[in-house]
């Protein structure tokens, strides 16, 4: 009798997970699928029905998700500091819920950088715990797998928030803040999901109730491999700017109001394919030659969208920026992971989520700038001139040592 064939290293990854890494991946999923469809109709919000300018828009985002990273500083500290991270993560998602009705109630841009901040605070408090919570829930030969899988699914809620998006503004016959009202049902659902089936380790709390305050001292034991992998990750984001872009882009080209969502489903549909593999080869493969892949393919992108004069080329660059997040994202996460000591993981999540969130700031404010002053080939031109420079970096960095797993 034959011997039963042994499943594949995709299967077997995924079994291999366990059931809190699945929680926390379907509640990422509900809840970018709540975000991302006000985010799929927030920028043509802000132009056409607010009157408000790109540069703002970059401002905007910029600011959100700079307040974001601020957030993942302090809440990956505290996580560290109290031994428990659930909690902190669930206030997080809980904010960034209580926020989504405040999108279609707004009357002004005044109203939408007061929900985008609320949001993004949400984001910024949930982000640094959940990040070392993965890593305290999966041992470190699994790390690669358990972030490639939170990102598929957070992508595949990114593919279906657009695509809910498009089926409600024919429904509604393009009434976007009557979309908006849509993404209220997942962000409460993923309250519930998360406080019902995450579970956390008991190594968290490890029986001392609150630890010692944080000093100055402790974020010394970050050692130079961890604040490679920070300054790459800035570096990362610098040519990758919001993606409110990517939707203007789409609209710039002649992509009617209805179907611009589409530009996002393109870009996540190929992130949530491709993170789960990317994650598994995380594990197993050279971490400089993937990030230097992930960088090519952002410079084609950006090239493609500078030059893009029919939505298809648009499309194209969207799918290409898709496959370069799934390639970074989930390894530049293990990488945190792996450099950091356990005991600081949380802050060393904390300051990687806080550079990244400066250079977002920057990169959107920039992009903004361009765009106005010199067009959409501007922006995206500077794009791939900062991936260039990103790549450049890698070729003095050296993978980091393992610290306390």
């Amino acid at each position: 009798m034959a011997a039963p064939a042994r499943p594949s290293a995709f299967i077997a990854g995924l079994r291999a997970l366990p059931a809190g890494i699945w929680a926390l991946g379907f509640g990422s999923m509900l809840m970018d699928t709540s975000s991302e469809l006000i985010h799929s109709l927030l920028p043509l919000f802000m132009v056409g029905v607010l009157g408000t300018s790109l540069v703002t828009v970059g401002l905007v985002e910029g600011v959100a998700e700079a307040t974001a990273a601020f957030g993942k500083v302090f809440s990956g500290v505290l996580s560290d500091h109290l031994g428990r991270r659930k909690q902190l993560m669930v206030l997080g998602y809980a904010l960034a819920a209580f926020s989504k009705p405040l999108f279609p109630l707004a009357a002004s841009v005044d109203w939408v950088f007061a929900a985008r901040f609320a949001d993004r605070v949400g984001k910024g408090i949930r982000g640094a715990p959940r990040d070392a919570l993965i890593a305290d829930i999966v041992p470190a030969p699994l790390r690669g797998a358990a972030y490639g899988l939170r990102q598929a699914l957070d992508s595949l809620g990114a593919v279906a928030g657009p695509l809910l998006a498009l089926l409600f503004m024919f429904w509604f016959a393009d009434d976007i803040a009557a979309v908006m009202w849509v993404a209220v049902v997942p962000a409460f659902l993923t309250v519930a999901l998360l406080l019902r089936y995450v579970q956390e380790p008991a190594r968290a709390g490890d029986g001392e109730g609150v630890r010692p305050p944080l000093r100055l001292g402790d974020v010394r034991q970050l050692r130079g491999a961890y604040w490679w992998v920070v300054g790459i990750g800035a570096v990362f984001t610098l040519a990758r700017f919001s993606e409110a872009f990517l939707i203007l882009r789409a609209e710039d080209v002649g992509v009617s109001l209805g179907l611009v969502p589409l530009t996002l489903v393109v870009m996540n549909l190929f992130y949530a394919l491709c993170a789960y593999p990317a994650g598994l080869a995380a594990d197993r493969l050279d971490a400089r030659r993937l990030l230097l892949l992930s960088l090519l393919l952002l410079i084609f992108a950006d090239l493609l969208l500078a030059g893009a004069a029919s939505p298809l080329l648009v499309f194209a660059g969207a799918a290409l920026w898709g496959l370069h997040m799934a390639l970074s994202q989930g390894l530049l996460a293990k990488l945190v992971a792996d450099s950091a000591p356990l005991a600081l993981r949380g802050t060393a999540f904390g300051f990687f989520n806080l550079l990244s969130g400066v250079a977002l700031l920057a990169a959107s404010v920039i992009a903004g700038v361009l765009w106005q002053r010199f067009g959409a080939a501007a922006a995206f031109l500077a794009g791939a001139a900062f991936a260039a420079l990103a790549a450049l970096g890698l070729l003095a960095w050296r993978a980091p040592q393992q610290a306390e797993r």
